[in-house]
């Protein structure tokens, strides 16, 4: 940009080429250019102010000083002839509509990160990066205000925009440390609740304007910038983070609820509920209904509410949508508190398109492969992460540990590990590219996610890492020790799949699908699988949990308590979307509250008192929970009777020596006199009928309980014969 009129000579001024680097915003090192240095003739004070009449110097010893306009662009300077060291001031502004204001120059401060930070950053492993990055409010040589980083290695310029400079980019240009890539600039008297983004001059020519990657908070969409928060909660979980770090959770009951905290619940005028307004009623909510954790739709930021939170544009942010970052901490303390466990949606899988956001960030594909065969996503439209790059991962890994430091999460369900794990997902031949290998798998992605895995459970003990991985990927909940990926968990979608194939199909039918039951079982200890029943399963035309299940009403009711007294028998730990557990007739709709008022008809709630029921027995009963993960914890009893619809099974303690026997009859008639093998004489109390009356159902039983004796049967030692209700499941505990 060509210069307006020439420098003039005065002692301390400047070369007018490299005054005009920094007009053009190009200019690597503002600080250079602008604040206090010594030279011969005293000490220069530079101060680049486009709007304003006047620059005035205030100084201990000086007064006030006025600064010269040597520059129609807006540079004031002065030399101060007495002084030959820089010394402490302030600037005093006044500009054209009469306002003034003074304030500590931005360019007399020196760099908020040092060597070590640096050095960490440079090499990919600062684990705690969301400390030093992004915009932090920080006392400064005794002066109060808020430290801008940002990483553009690739950027020609970058200056921080905002409230407190009109948005405009010539103010605060920011300076490039060293060949980081990283830029930072300290900006005195401003501080929370200050909107900003940073202004990219990109690489390959044009401005762009980029929200905060590190951001914290940010203003509510459809606005986009970031805004600038300092926490000052204090949590109140001790004991509960001191019981988790001594937990073993694949030793526990785990029952979770999964839930978007935007269509739960609503208040007056279909007004969204905040993150504190939220908390007694989930936590009450979660206790009446007996789960132990509940697994939040993604909570960070996100532009779109059609996308549920799964397009992330602040990994750091909890969405505001709710409330502020500290409100979510109070959620999240809250139900500690109560005895609840807080999972929230973890999606390092991809990232969206939009221009404020991370991709093509300095005008380069920065996060993201350059590549549209290894950096784009064919079914969301999205950007996929470079996870070979070191600042991508350790972008991501110090994402993960935020949230426990943070907000003292217990667990990340992270998406879409299968999009990750294979290079041709979704994609056809020559649309993507082999590893070095010539192989599909994505070498950078299983590097990360050991890399993340190992961090988390090595760091906080007794969290969860739940994997929602859909493939035969090997060992993806094994440890690293073993060749795994290190999860703790993960879905089992295979179960899923055939269990809803199964039940949704006529009881006339079912007999030629026997195998979708039993082929669960083939591969159940595999992986640490968890069992759900997610939104996925009642959104896009899929239909609701009980609108899945065939026959009349009566049918569909005591099918889909079948399917929940039969689920919690499994083995694996349980999930259920919110909504399910009431027997919501309708899809879940993200912008809606649930269809509350269906709890009015005695089926619907007779559906829900037997999932809550389901749950506390299910976690007073270690038989169905301490041996998941072994097949010492199983035991078939009846496999084969697919033409009467029945299976039967035994869940075995490993830690106790409690046994319960598990048989379900998918047939919508009931079974008199069926005669069951059992593993001992005496007495078996019938603990769940899920035909109870009490939960809508007919009330064919066993009237409390059967009585075993010496009959060899099913390959077992003793039997008795036994009333199988209609489309139901018995719990029997043995004696």
């Amino acid at each position: 940009m060509p210069t307006k009129t020439p420098l003039p000579s005065v002692p301390g001024s400047l070369d007018a080429a490299l005054f005009d680097r920094f007009l053009s915003m190009e200019h690597h090192d503002p600080h250079t250019v602008l604040g206090a240095h010594a030279t011969p003739q005293g000490v220069v004070v530079r101060v680049f102010q486009p709007h304003a009449l006047e620059v005035n110097l205030v100084a201990d010893g000086l007064g006030v000083v006025p600064l010269l306009k040597v520059h129609d662009a807006g540079l004031f300077a002065a030399v101060i002839p007495s002084r030959s060291e820089v010394f402490k001031y302030r600037l005093r502004l006044r500009y054209r509509d009469g306002s003034s204001y003074e304030q500590s120059d931005p360019y007399s401060f020196l760099p908020t990160l040092g060597e070590l930070d640096l050095h960490l950053i440079g090499e990919g492993r600062h684990e705690r990066l969301y400390e030093k990055m992004g915009a932090h409010v920080r006392c400064i040589e005794g002066q109060w205000g808020v430290s801008f980083t940002v990483w553009a290695p690739n950027a020609r310029g970058v200056s921080v925009v905002a409230d407190f400079n009109g948005w405009d980019g010539r103010i605060h240009p920011m300076r490039l440390l060293g060949t980081s890539g990283i830029w930072e600039l300290f900006v005195p008297d401003v501080g929370v609740g200050t909107n900003y983004k940073f202004e990219i001059r990109k690489a390959g020519g044009g401005i762009v304007l980029k929200a905060d990657p590190y951001a914290q908070y940010a203003a509510h969409p459809p606005e986009n910038a970031s805004v600038v928060f300092n926490s000052n909660y204090q949590f109140s979980d001790g004991a509960w983070m001191q019981l988790r770090a001594g937990a073993n959770p694949w030793k526990a009951p785990l029952s979770i609820y999964e839930m978007h905290l935007g269509s739960w619940r609503r208040g007056e005028g279909d007004r969204v509920l905040t993150y504190r307004e939220l908390a007694p009623l989930v936590a009450e909510y979660l206790g009446q209904m007996g789960f132990t954790h509940v697994e939040l739709l993604p909570v960070f930021e996100h532009p779109f509410d059609g996308s549920w939170g799964y397009q992330v544009t602040g990994y750091f942010a909890s969405t505001c949508r709710f409330g502020t970052p500290d409100d979510f901490r109070y959620f999240v303390d809250y139900l500690h508190q109560q005895g609840f466990g807080v999972l929230v949606d973890w999606v390092p899988a991809h990232f969206p398109k939009d221009e404020f956001a991370l991709g093509r960030f300095d005008g380069t594909a920065l996060y993201e492969h350059l590549d549209a065969r290894q950096g784009e996503h064919p079914d969301w439209g999205t950007f996929v992460f470079n996870f070979g790059r070191r600042e991508v991962r350790n972008f991501l890994i110090a994402s993960a540990v935020s949230w426990f430091d943070r907000f003292h999460i217990d667990g990340l369900r992270v998406d879409a590990v299968a999009s990750m794990l294979y290079l041709d997902y979704s994609r056809k031949a020559g649309e993507w590219v082999p590893n070095d290998h010539g192989g599909r798998e994505n070498l950078e992605a299983v590097g990360f996610l050991r890399e993340l895995n190992e961090l988390v459970h090595q760091r906080y003990p007794g969290v969860l890492m739940i994997a929602e991985e859909s493939t035969a990927w090997p060992g993806v909940s094994r440890p690293l020790y073993l060749g795994g990926l290190g999860f703790g968990f993960k879905w089992n979608m295979g179960w899923m799949h055939d269990t809803l194939s199964y039940f949704s199909k006529d009881a006339v039918y079912r007999r030629y699908h026997h195998n979708d039951l039993t082929f669960g079982l083939v591969y159940a200890w595999s992986e640490n699988f968890v069992l759900p029943f997610s939104h996925d399963e009642v959104v896009h035309g899929k239909g609701s949990m009980l609108d899945k299940m065939p026959g009349d009403r009566w049918q569909k009711f005591a099918n889909l308590r079948a399917l929940y007294g039969y689920m919690w028998a499994h083995p694996g730990k349980k999930l259920l979307f919110m909504g399910q557990e009431m027997g919501q007739w309708q899809e879940w709709k993200h912008n809606q509250e649930l269809d509350w008022h269906v709890l009015f008809g005695d089926d619907h709630k007779g559906l829900q008192w037997l999932v809550a029921d389901l749950n506390r027995a299910y976690r007073a009963e270690p038989a169905l929970w301490d041996g998941d993960f072994g097949p010492e914890g199983f035991q078939w009893i009846d496999s084969h009777s697919a033409d009467d619809n029945v299976i039967a099974f035994l869940r075995k303690s490993t830690t106790t020596d409690r046994q319960l026997v598990c048989v379900g009859n998918f047939a919508p008639v009931p079974r008199y006199g069926y005669r069951l093998g059992l593993p001992k004489p005496g007495n078996y109390r019938e603990v769940m009928n899920t035909d109870a009356q009490v939960w809508g159902g007919s009330n064919v039983g066993n009237a409390g309980g059967v009585v075993a004796q010496a009959v060899p049967h099913h390959g077992f030692p003793c039997s008795a014969e036994v009333t199988l209700p209609p489309l139901g499941v018995l719990w029997l505990q043995a004696p």
